[in-house]
């Protein structure tokens, strides 16, 4: 197996260059404007028509208006959809696209009913829990938490970069990753060389995972 990866917040048609050059599966565009890697709806579109076939495109959310998330749909040909907020599974359901959902992991995390109440995700995100932050945290959580059955179908995130992520490979064994932080040089501005770093280090967790 192959671990996939998500690469989000790029903001700069160089970044959307490197993603698909350096070979992400997905790419992460953020509309939630009180964070520092969100982009306008017509800058989206832009950094829309730079990604090539096989490449998903992905909605990220916040506790969204509906409305706004089908006026992006209506204008940026996402191919999924994620929520980072408190949205319920009805709400998640209702715009007619494969859905990803956040879970923030602490000790004490019911990971077995979130399973449960969003079922109909094409897959569960978890990241690190904080009080003050939907995502984007750059801290880790106790990988150690995350089952094995959960981890088959599920995206590790969260302080992820190209020092740890074939560590998290080898140990989570997920189906994807996703990383944002750990390949900016600064807020919002991608670095090609750690993006190149950290599907290096993605390729070499893989190498450890086929050999168990």
């Amino acid at each position: 197996m192959r671990t996939r990866v998500k690469l989000c917040g790029l903001r700069h048609p160089r970044d959307i260059e490197a993603a698909v050059t350096h070979g992400a599966d997905a790419i992460g565009l953020v509309f939630f404007d009180k964070s520092p890697r969100a982009v306008a709806v017509e800058q989206a579109r832009a950094l829309a028509a730079a990604v090539p076939a096989f490449v998903t495109l992905v909605g990220l959310f916040v506790n969204a208006e509906p409305t706004l998330v089908r006026a992006v749909l209506a204008r940026v040909p996402l191919g999924a959809l994620q929520f980072h907020g408190t949205e319920p599974p009805d709400y998640c359901q209702a715009f007619e696209r494969p859905w990803i959902k956040a879970i923030a992991v602490r000790e004490g995390t019911d990971l077995s009913r979130a399973a449960k109440d969003y079922q109909g995700a094409a897959s569960l995100l978890l990241d690190t829990y904080d009080p003050n932050k939907a995502g984007g945290t750059g801290r880790c959580f106790d990988w150690e938490l995350v089952p094995e059955w959960l981890a088959r179908r599920s995206i590790l995130a969260g302080g992820l970069s190209p020092e740890n992520v074939a560590l998290a490979i080898a140990r989570v064994r997920p189906h994807a990753v996703d990383v944002s932080g750990g390949i900016e040089r600064d807020k919002g501005l991608k670095d090609s060389e750690k993006i190149s770093a950290f599907m290096q280090e993605v390729a070499n967790g893989d190498q450890f995972r086929r050999g168990q």
